[in-house]
């Protein structure tokens, strides 16, 4: 065990590095063509809906978390995941919370999280088959730098025009209850099966941690932070748990690493020397939510 200024810097094994992630394009009927400033892979012509994050090791041991971006240029479809039990009752071994940090929004941009009224089995159902689901979301107008937070159950849709960074349990079970006639398969049975039919909580109230540090949601999924650090200044990023990072602004070398706008990374049992340069360094960054936030995560190198 190797220590550095009282921090614990490996937890049994090999240290596992900082590593930059790789990027996965995912096509989508509501996509965009033009990722720019959030990401600089070509999509060839496709609509791109979704920059997935992966690392390069697939062969390490499964994470807890993914991290993506969505690019949305039309509505998504009205959806609910399910919860940890009624997932694995289908065959997938997690539910799927997850929470929204706003990168972009057009000034239109609205998401929708709950139903307007609390709805019975029956009526969801029906609700779902004959479409007049859509009418009973609740919508609210969104801006850059909203943060929401979606609990398993929660009926949510995404609207056009925005582009956001979505921290997840690591799950597909996604059941899709309107799609504007896309005409790709609803899953009615699963939907209400899994779906809370009460109004839903849009407020999510940050909590300054420390100067540097806000808490943006805790789960007991995720630990879900911003990191805002000043120009020409250096820190120690010591990560205990699997940690996702995606850098909203700025720059900074991390271990002779560049980093920039866009940039995601992983990082696990390490610790990582962060120079933030002249222009500071913003980030987002979500760990498994047990115990709690990390106390030690950053410490300011003199």
């Amino acid at each position: 065990m190797v220590t550095r200024r009282g921090l614990i810097l490996t937890t049994g094994g090999a240290p596992m590095p900082i590593e930059k992630l790789q990027t996965k394009l995912v096509s989508k009927p509501w996509g965009v063509r033009d990722l720019s400033p959030w990401c600089s892979a070509a999509t060839k012509g496709q609509l791109i809906g979704e920059v997935l994050y992966e690392r390069s090791d697939s062969n390490g041991p499964p994470s807890q978390l993914r991290l993506k971006v969505l690019f949305a240029d039309q509505p998504l479809s009205i959806q609910v995941h399910p919860n940890d039990e009624t997932a694995q009752e289908s065959g997938f071994s997690f539910g799927k919370t997850e929470s929204w940090y706003i990168l972009a929004a057009s000034p239109q941009a609205k998401v929708a999280l709950g139903l307007r009224r609390s709805l019975n089995g029956y009526q969801l159902r029906r609700a779902i088959r004959d479409g007049s689901i859509a009418n009973e979301v609740v919508w609210k107008s969104v801006a850059a730098d909203d943060v929401l937070h979606v609990p398993a159950g929660t009926i949510h849709a995404i609207g056009a025009g925005l582009v956001l960074a979505e921290i997840q349990q690591r799950s597909d079970a996604t059941y899709r209850m309107f799609d504007y006639g896309r005409d790709r398969a609803l899953h009615v049975d699963e939907a209400v099966a899994s779906a809370l039919t009460l109004p839903a909580e849009f407020q999510v109230r940050p909590n300054r941690l420390s100067e540097q540090r806000t808490l943006l949601v805790s789960d007991r999924h995720f630990i879900f932070e911003r990191i805002d650090l000043p120009p020409s200044s250096k820190w120690l990023l010591d990560t205990r748990r699997e940690s996702w990072m995606f850098v909203l602004g700025g720059t900074a070398v991390a271990t002779g690493m560049s980093l920039h706008r866009g940039d995601a990374l992983f990082a696990q049992d390490s610790a990582t020397d962060l120079a933030v340069e002249a222009l500071g360094l913003e980030l987002l960054l979500a760990y498994p939510g047990q115990d709690g936030p990390l106390a030690s995560l950053l410490v300011r190198d003199t």
